[in-house]
C-alpha cells in the first residue's frame, strides 16, 4: 500500500511525524505533504498560497525518517489531498491518513476540521482515509502523547485499507501515556450534534472580532463520539462526503 501522510498543523508537527513512523513500521509506502503553515479549521478548502494556483512546494526531511519523502506545501490540506490523488507527489496514494490533530475532531463541528476535511476530499476522489486526532483538551501545556494515538490507529490500518474505496474514518484517541488494553478495538460512534469544546465570539471591538475556544457545559449525548471520547475509550465513527438530500420534500 501507498500511502500519503497530511494534517492541518503543519509540516513540523510532532502528531504528523508520528503518524508517518507509524505507517512506515506497518510496512505501507509513505510520502507526507503538509501544509507550510498552521491551517486549522480550512474544512476541505482548496486555496493556495500563490496567484494563478501554482503552489509552492518545498522538500523537507522529518525527525527519524530520513528516507521518507517529504513536502511543505503552501496550500491548505484539502488541496494537498486533492493534488495528491493526482500524482502531485509521486503515483497516487491507495490511502490518505491525516493527523495526528492536535486536539480532538468529534461531533457535527468536524465540518470545519481541515484534518478531516484531508480525509473527505481524498475520498471524493476515491481514495479510502481516516482522520486521527489527539484529545488534549484546552490546556496547551499538558504532555502530548501522540505514539499512543498512532498505536490505536494503526489497529485499524489494515481494516481501512479493505474497505470499498473512498471510505473515510474518523478517530479519536484520548491522551495518555500508554493506550489502555480496552483500547485494542475503539468505540464506533454517530457524531454528537455539538463537541466537547466549541469556538465562540469573546469581544467585538475596534473593527476585530475575537474568538475564543470554551468547554461546553452540560451533559454530552449518550453513546455519541464525545460522549465516549471524554469517558476516556477512543472512538472511531465512519463518514460519509457530501451528498444528495432524496428525503427533502420542498
Amino acid at each position: 500500500m501507498r500511502v500519503l501522510i497530511t494534517n492541518d498543523d503543519g509540516i513540523d508537527s510532532p502528531g504528523l511525524a508520528a503518524l508517518a513512523r507509524g505507517a512506515v513500521e506497518h510496512g505501507w509506502e509513505t510520502v507526507v505533504a503538509a501544509p507550510a503553515r498552521e491551517s486549522s479549521g480550512t474544512s476541505a478548502g482548496l486555496t493556495a498560497a500563490e496567484d494563478d494556483r501554482r503552489i509552492v512546494v518545498e522538500e523537507r526531511q522529518l525527525p527519524g525518517l530520513p528516507d521518507v519523502p517529504a513536502y511543505a506545501v503552501s496550500a491548505h490540506p484539502g488541496l494537498i489531498a486533492m493534488v495528491a490523488t493526482q500524482g502531485a507527489f509521486g503515483a497516487p496514494p491507495d490511502i490518505v491518513l491525516s493527523g495526528v490533530n492536535r486536539g480532538a475532531n468529534v461531533g457535527r463541528a468536524v465540518l470545519h476540521s481541515g484534518t478531516v476535511g484531508a480525509a473527505l476530499t481524498a475520498s471524493v476522489n476515491g481514495v479510502s482515509a481516516m482522520a486521527v486526532s489527539l484529545d488534549v483538551g484546552l490546556d496547551a501545556d499538558v504532555p502530548h502523547h501522540w505514539d499512543t494515538a498512532v498505536a490505536v490507529a494503526s489497529g485499524l490500518f489494515d481494516r481501512l485499507a479493505a474497505l470499498p474505496p473512498g471510505s473515510v474514518l474518523n478517530l479519536n484517541v484520548p491522551n495518555a501515556a500508554e493506550p489502555d488494553a480496552s483500547w485494542a478495538e475503539p468505540k464506533r460512534a454517530g457524531l454528537a450534534e455539538f463537541g466537547a469544546v466549541q469556538s465562540r465570539v469573546k469581544d467585538t471591538d475596534d473593527g476585530s472580532i475575537d474568538i475564543a475556544s470554551v468547554a461546553v457545559e452540560g451533559e454530552l449525548p449518550p453513546g455519541s463520539d464525545a460522549a465516549v471520547l471524554s469517558g476516556g475509550h477512543p472512538t472511531v465513527t465512519a463518514l460519509r462526503s457530501v451528498s444528495e438530500d432524496a428525503d427533502l420534500d420542498f
